[in-house]
């Protein structure tokens, strides 16, 4: 067995067994420690005390992973339980929250934590979170609280989450990061909190092995110091939707997806989708996308329009993205914005442009991260049933083409 491995399994299954005693874990005592580590990232939960005070890790997932009602989620390394009550308490009495730990006290100590807290839809599997015991594309999100720096492998964690995330599923995560300046000495000489750490990565590196085992659309935040030359950060990455060309077989999906939209009165000022023949001749044949879900199923579209048959407007174009309401969260509108950049940045198109109304922050926010900026607000431009409202203008300029 690996030594390191085993340092950690007995460091945590002694603190599990305090826990179980009606004592405190033994782990947080270094200086400044409860500070920046624990229960302090988990203020107003409610949860017994005794159940948050078990906490161990550098922040709180579940503000990074966006849970939604009747997700599955896995929580590598899960401890005491917290993520994973929390976790089945956001997606609600259809979805499942699972915790997977390789020491036999912290699962009994969590599965007493669920029963003390009447969670019904939270299990807890032994395991190790490199041989992750669970089927191929069985979870829609991946959560951990700082555990995924004491593995000794990583790159077959990072594998084993793309294993079993669904397309389009997502890790939201907290971890342990390194600074680039900190030397093999210093790691060799990790005490206190983070005696365990000398194999924390560096940003770059942990960006590098995620996106080798598959994923994409990862971002990493630092947060907080936890140590010298040692930050708290938080980790998102998403399973690749498929996303392939609109055929007018996709039509009445694609139709169904539109009003759906229309419906969140956050779209757009129409309210009524058009019909195909219409949609199909204001949108230009060569940049039309829909995301695929596993069973083919489509789950979002992107298509574009011209703003203008003038010759100097040949490289812009108008765009929008759509997705069913029913699949947000699954990194649908980033492959299609993705997949979208790179066809019309192959025919020679320079800019995308769009109005947003400023209410709809989730599209602001997604268009954000795809790098699109916003160039200012039209106010009152349109009525929307009834009501006036302002569009917020974005635009995407090419970084290789019209430069």
């Amino acid at each position: 067995m690996n030594p390191d491995r085993d340092a950690v399994r007995d460091r945590y299954a002694t603190a599990a067994r305090r826990a179980l005693a009606g004592e405190g874990t033994g782990l947080l005592t270094g200086d400044q420690d409860a500070d920046r580590l624990g229960a302090v990232h988990y203020v107003g939960v409610e949860l017994p005390v005794e159940v948050t005070a078990t906490s161990l890790g550098c922040g709180n997932p579940l503000a990074v992973a966006e849970l939604k009602p009747g997700e599955t989620v896995l929580d590598l390394g899960s401890g005491g339980g917290l993520d994973v009550l929390l976790s089945a308490r956001r997606v609600g009495p259809a979805g499942r929250a699972i915790g997977l730990d390789m020491t036999d006290d912290m699962l009994t100590l969590a599965r007493r934590h669920a029963e003390q807290a009447g969670v019904t839809n939270a299990e807890f599997r032994k395991g190790t979170i490199e041989q992750i015991p669970l089927p191929d594309a069985s979870v829609d999100v991946v959560i951990s609280n700082c555990v995924i720096a004491l593995s000794p492998d990583k790159p077959a964690v990072f594998a084993g989450i793309a294993r079993v995330l669904r397309a389009g599923g997502r890790l939201g995560i907290t971890d342990i990061l390194a600074d680039d300046t900190l030397t093999d000495a210093e790691r060799a000489a990790r005490a206190g909190a983070v005696e365990c750490l000398g194999g924390a990565l560096t940003a770059g590196r942990y960006r590098t092995l995620l996106r080798e085992a598959g994923l994409v659309c990862v971002e990493i935040e630092l947060t907080h110091e936890v140590g010298d030359k040692l930050h708290s950060a938080i980790i998102r990455a998403t399973k690749p939707v498929q996303v392939v060309a609109m055929t007018a077989e996709h039509a009445e999906q694609v139709l169904a997806i539109h009003q759906a939209g229309l419906d969140t009165g956050q779209a757009s000022f129409e309210t009524t989708a058009p019909d195909w023949e219409t949609w199909d001749a204001a949108r230009l044949p060569e940049h039309r996308l829909v995301a695929l879900d596993p069973a083919g199923r489509v789950i979002g579209w992107a298509a574009v329009t011209a703003v203008s048959s003038r010759c100097v407007y040949e490289g812009v174009v108008e765009h929008s993205v759509y997705v069913d309401p029913e699949a947000q969260g699954r990194g649908a509108g980033r492959a299609l914005l993705a997949a979208l950049i790179a066809s019309t940045e192959s025919a020679g198109i320079w800019t995308i442009q769009s109005g947003v109304f400023p209410e709809n922050a989730a599209s602001r926010e997604l268009h954000r991260r795809a790098g699109f900026r916003e160039i200012g607000v039209r106010e009152r431009v349109g009525r929307h049933h009834g009501v006036w409202r302002d569009v917020v203008m974005i635009e995407r300029r090419s970084t290789r083409v019209g430069i």
